[in-house]
């Protein structure tokens, strides 16, 4: 039996309202869509999974291994709704965010999670602060993570709908939930300290790296691995806008803290076709609620 819980919490995005009518439409949507099983052949499992009400989903990570408890007793979690009053906003990436990436050799995997890019050799870094990051791997999420001052409409659903096309236009669209993908940039320290630098996308324009990649990506399916050959990272376009800088964590378990996050403000375009790419090949790992609440506390 699957069980439905409604959240709302009613935001003001850009002066409109969300009106009781478009609710019920959208709750009618959702009751007529079958539901579709998710697919992981050749995936290895992963251990959790991105379903409300689930077992090993999000609200029961920190119960299900030891090493992961910080899931659940963390108290600076990403993701977060990116606020002025919770992320400091940069100026500009040259204040404490210098790129220096370079071509290196990489692969393509098929994370249970999340399709990533592994650089296995030197493939640049970033520097925050003085700091060197190491450039590691790369990967995409469908459907954000992060909401940018309160662009958000927190809904619960139990195991539905994870990958919905109807549910993708009338939520995501329609109630301004996320944008349609967010992308992860993994650096790591001399230390072992992480630092994520990500970037959102909303439909449009198709996305010039990720063009670059199509074929890979389409070859993934069924498969855990696939390699590239040389992958040159700074083909992903930065932008020039301003950042959110806080302090996070993995967005994923161990959920492990003490993350640097830059998340910039200025949306990419990806197609409808490359999001129907990642869709085909990706299993969900959509954040149907993201109340995972920053506290310096």
């Amino acid at each position: 039996m699957l069980y439905l819980l409604f959240i709302a919490d009613v935001v003001m995005v850009k002066s409109k309202k969300v009106h009781l009518q478009f609710f019920a439409f959208t709750l009618f949507l959702l009751s007529w869509h079958p539901i579709r099983p998710v697919s992981g052949q050749g995936v290895e499992e992963i251990g959790y999974d991105y379903r409300q009400g689930s077992p090993k989903g999000p609200e029961h990570w920190g119960e299900l291994k030891e090493e992961w408890k910080e899931c659940k007793d963390g108290k600076l979690q990403s993701p977060i709704d990116l606020l002025d009053s919770n992320a400091r906003k940069a100026i500009s990436r040259v204040d404490d965010l210098n790129m220096s990436y370079k071509p290196s050799n990489a692969t393509m995997k098929h994370e249970g999670y999340a399709i990533s890019i592994q650089w296995e050799g030197d493939a640049g870094s970033i520097q925050i602060n003085g700091t060197d990051y190491l450039l590691k791997r790369c990967h995409w999420h469908r459907s954000s993570e992060h909401f940018i001052n309160g662009r958000r409409f927190l809904f619960l659903f139990a195991s539905l709908f994870e990958k919905s096309k109807i549910l993708h236009i009338c939520l995501n669209r329609v109630l301004f939930i996320s944008y349609d993908l967010e992308l992860h940039m993994v650096h790591q320290s001399q230390n072992n300290d992480v630092a994520v630098v990500a970037f959102l996308y909303q439909s449009g324009n198709p996305d010039p790296f990720l063009s670059k990649i199509s074929n890979d990506v389409s070859s993934l399916s069924g498969t855990k691995e696939a390699r590239l050959g040389v992958i040159d990272p700074s083909l992903i376009k930065w932008p020039s806008s301003r950042f959110y800088r806080y302090m996070g964590s993995l967005t994923t378990p161990p959920c492990t803290g003490g993350v640097i996050w830059s998340v910039y403000e200025e949306v990419h375009s990806v197609s409808e076709e490359q999001l129907g790419l990642i869709e085909q090949v990706d299993v969900s790992n959509i954040f149907l609620l993201t109340d995972l609440i920053y506290t310096s506390k």
